[in-house]
């Protein structure tokens, strides 16, 4: 398997609209993904919805995006990533292991859909590393590329190894992402997430654990 590959290059993040790639009906995400929502999510847009990942049995995680419009209280924002930590009770047995998860690696999305409201996952292989520019999203924040389908409302939703393991935080999807140094279109109609690695420290702090299987990619 490859190691962890960056491109030089920026994507151009997309959270609303459309979609990229495929996504089903799931019962799985039921296990792995809660649903977020202020108002009616409807065709017309009337009302906001995503998701969260219940982490322990009193926090959840998702997108720091889904966390503003969230009933829940925050306990935390990730400092340049879009992620972040919120007060909910979850099963007591609940608590996720992470594992960080390498370029090639064949992962699983799990989320909610805007449209239907209804449970979806997705296949896919990472791709790619790369930065996101915009306001949710700073330097030195790195987001993974993959070809796993994405709708609107997944983001926050949880990017499952095979293993099981918890790879990441979807984010949302960009139509293409160029090469700063040509110009160039390198990856086009991909989702994104947020790779553990990059929120693995600043989790630790606010939870006081990092539930982690070995071995660890780079």
């Amino acid at each position: 398997m490859r190691t962890s590959l960056l491109w030089p290059a920026l994507a151009a993040l997309a959270l609303s609209g459309c979609s990229v790639g495929h996504t089903e009906y799931s019962r799985a995400a039921l296990q792995h993904v809660d649903m977020s929502v202020t108002g009616i999510p409807t065709v017309l847009g009337l009302g906001v919805l995503g998701t969260t990942i219940p982490l322990t049995p009193e926090y959840s995680l998702t997108a720091a995006h889904v966390a503003t419009t969230a009933v829940q209280r925050v306990k935390a924002y990730h400092p340049y990533c879009d992620v972040a930590i919120i007060y909910h009770k979850n099963d007591p047995k609940t608590l996720v292991k992470f594992r960080k998860s390498a370029i090639g690696e064949p992962i699983k999305m799990y989320g909610y859909s805007f449209i239907s409201a209804m449970p979806v996952e997705s296949n896919g292989v990472n791709l790619a590393r790369t930065a996101i520019n915009n306001h949710w999203n700073k330097k030195p924040c790195v987001a993974m590329a993959t070809n796993a389908g994405v709708v609107q409302g997944m983001s926050g939703g949880a990017v499952y190894n095979a293993d099981q393991t918890m790879a990441g935080v979807i984010v949302g999807y960009s139509h293409e992402i160029d090469n700063v140094r040509s110009g160039k279109t390198v990856l086009k109609d991909v989702s994104l997430y947020i790779p553990y690695g990059e929120f693995r420290t600043w989790l630790e702090t606010n939870i006081g654990q990092t539930p982690e299987t070995t071995p660890d990619h780079a």
